[in-house]
């Protein structure tokens, strides 16, 4: 994405109709635009009800004007917001007004996120908020709206920002050694080195684990349910999604295509996918469904493989298939549906189930102890509390700044002569750090990150 100097303008609701329409422009200098749209200045933060009319003065619309005078706006350049009915076509008629008058100052369409893109470069957010924005739209759950809104705020980037902070200092103290080596200051001991470093060490490990529950909220759980045909599959679908959204009959082989389905278990999204069942197949239908079995198990944030008492499969074959499938990461829970099968209700895995959870999809006994061997295997700690919203670019760099930390610990154990490659890990941990918030960020990877952005933000 090129930094544009020019005023731009988009739609800053969602299309189709509405009482409300927003459009919203930003520029340099916004006041002759204004002049021209309304004939007359506007005071700054305060809401005028004027009349908007086409080239020929005819009224296109009433609309609400409300001027923000840079600095003192979201984009931190002069910001102008027309709030007009909200009929698309005639959202589009004042856009074209706009543009039509806006010709001579070189008034453009926005591109996706480039309101949130200057209102970053002109230091009124940093870029971890500016992600949280799109989150924040985005989010699936009312706890992934309370750590978007929290990570806007700047809770997320205020604790990335002390840590750079400390690292900082540690720098300062290494390189101040570095520099001045006549003094002979025994460095580690004297400035309390090690304990510093063993304080960012630990800070950093609380960041990434919050940052690993941020994901979560933020993106969801792809949860995939795997098995013979006739294990129950759609059952347990249907009881986890509260109602009858795949087809359960008693013929094997029922589900041919995969059936996505999102729910929330304690506040964190799931995306739940039926597939087909996995059997030897000449049906060439049925074989494209378990085709596609396979590459959701293959994307999958965790497997659950299902059995029953009465249905014969692969057994242990199709388990080591299973697990030669699904990425490294991936957790898999063995679940024996139908448990309720086997004169009486198992309330626990024993010799015959081989470790199984047991649950009865059809009478809803195990689910719940399911749902929560699910959160815990995906590594969801239960807590909401103070919880933020994260990105996978997030967890990259702190992981990356956690293995430049573990570095620095073998060097500073190995006393002043390890100083250079100490002082070394320390500036590469402090960058990992600072491309959150975008302080150091490589000009391809910003404009590619604000391109995800929707138009009008």
């Amino acid at each position: 994405m090129v930094t544009r100097k020019i005023p731009i303008i988009a739609i800053a609701t969602a299309p189709g109709k509405a009482g409300v329409g927003i459009i919203r422009i930003s520029g340099q200098n916004l006041t002759g635009l204004i002049q021209a749209l309304f004939q007359k200045n506007l005071q700054p933060r305060m809401a005028t009800l004027l009349g908007l009319c086409d080239k020929h003065g005819q009224l296109i619309d009433q609309v609400l004007a409300i001027f923000f005078a840079a600095p003192a706006s979201f984009t931190g350049e002069d910001v102008l917001e027309l709030q007009c009915h909200g009929g698309p076509h005639l959202l589009e008629l004042v856009m074209q007004r706009c543009l039509e008058l806006g010709r001579d100052v070189g008034l453009e369409i926005a591109e996706p996120g480039e309101f949130s893109l200057r209102a970053y470069l002109n230091n009124k957010i940093d870029l971890a908020q500016a992600e949280a924005i799109a989150d924040l739209i985005d989010a699936q759950s009312e706890a992934a709206v309370r750590g978007a809104a929290r990570s806007l705020q700047g809770s997320f980037s205020g604790d990335v920002n002390a840590l750079v902070d400390e690292i900082t200092q540690l720098r300062i103290l290494v390189e101040s050694t570095l520099d001045f080596p006549e003094e002979e200051i025994e460095f580690l001991e004297n400035a309390h080195a090690r304990e510093r470093l063993m304080a960012v060490k630990t800070k950093l490990l609380t960041l990434q684990n919050g940052a690993k529950q941020g994901k979560i909220l933020r993106d969801g759980i792809q949860l995939v349910l795997v098995g013979a045909p006739n294990v129950g599959k759609s059952s347990l679908l249907n009881t986890l999604a509260g109602e009858e959204v795949a087809i359960v009959t008693s013929i094997a082989g029922t589900t041919r295509d995969r059936i996505k389905e999102s729910i929330q278990i304690e506040g964190v999204p799931m995306h739940v996918i039926d597939t087909a069942g996995l059997r030897q197949t000449s049906d060439e239908v049925e074989a494209k469904g378990i085709e596609r079995t396979w590459e959701a198990i293959h994307s999958a944030d965790i497997v659950l493989f299902l059995s029953a008492p009465n249905v014969e499969s692969e057994g242990g074959t199709l388990r080591d298939r299973i697990l030669e499938a699904v990425s490294p990461k991936c957790p898999i829970l063995e679940v024996l549906n139908k448990a309720d099968l086997i004169g009486g209700m198992v309330s626990s895995p024993g010799p015959y189930l081989n470790g199984a959870i047991p649950i009865s999809a059809k009478t809803g006994q195990g689910v719940d102890v399911l749902k929560q061997e699910i959160l815990k295997s995906v590594g969801w700690s239960g807590s909401q509390e103070g919880a933020i919203v994260s990105r996978r670019r997030h967890l990259d760099c702190i992981e990356r700044a956690a293995e430049h930390i573990a570095k620095s610990e073998q060097f500073a154990a190995n006393g002043n002569n390890s100083l250079e490659l100490l002082a070394e890990e320390l500036t590469l941990a402090q960058n990992c750090l600072g491309q959150i918030t975008g302080k150091l960020l490589p000009d391809d990877l910003l404009g590619k990150i604000f391109s995800q952005f929707c138009i009008g933000k």
